[in-house]
């Protein structure tokens, strides 16, 4: 089968130079993508240099055993929120020891979440200086969500790597 043209259009070369120029590596803690991230940017050649590791948090209670998620922020803010997205890109970037950790939370439908619609996605990004959590509103199916929350990811953090 052929490639899926969503995925491949995802810059993870970039991300893969970028962080390799910067002498840097990446982990990930994913729910909503459950790991679409680490394998978008494992099929680059080189990612062995800069892939740490992921976590697949799909379910709520493995967001804090897992990717250290404070259960006070899981019951008050809940699985899909800004905090959580901040949390699961530090417990990344710790629990695997990497330069960077990125976290990926949000509802890819089809019904809302948690009062959240469909197309939520909180982006963190916990890097050697600060951590930055963007809240994406994206269109589309279940695929096509989880694929654009996976390019923002690349290319934010391809940003934060080349300002470094």
């Amino acid at each position: 089968m052929p490639p899926d043209p969503l995925i491949t259009s995802v810059p993870a070369a970039d991300l893969v130079a970028a962080l390799t120029a910067a002498g840097q590596t990446v982990a990930t803690a994913e729910s909503l993508t459950a790991g679409l991230l680490s394998a978008a940017i494992a099929g680059i050649p080189g990612a062995s240099a800069v892939l740490r590791g992921g976590l697949i948090v799909y379910a709520t209670d493995l967001k804090g055993s897992l990717a250290g998620v404070n259960a006070d922020t899981l019951a008050v803010d809940g699985p899909v929120a800004a905090s959580t997205a901040q949390q699961l890109a530090v417990g990344a970037r710790e629990r695997c020891g990497a330069d960077w950790g990125i976290g990926l939370t949000g509802v890819a439908g089809p019904e809302p979440q948690d009062g959240r619609p469909v197309g939520t996605v909180f982006l963190g990004i916990a890097g050697p200086e600060s951590t930055e959590v963007l809240r994406l509103k994206l269109p589309g199916d279940r695929w096509t969500i989880r694929v654009g929350a996976v390019r923002a990811a690349v290319t934010e953090l391809v940003r934060m790597v080349r300002d470094e």
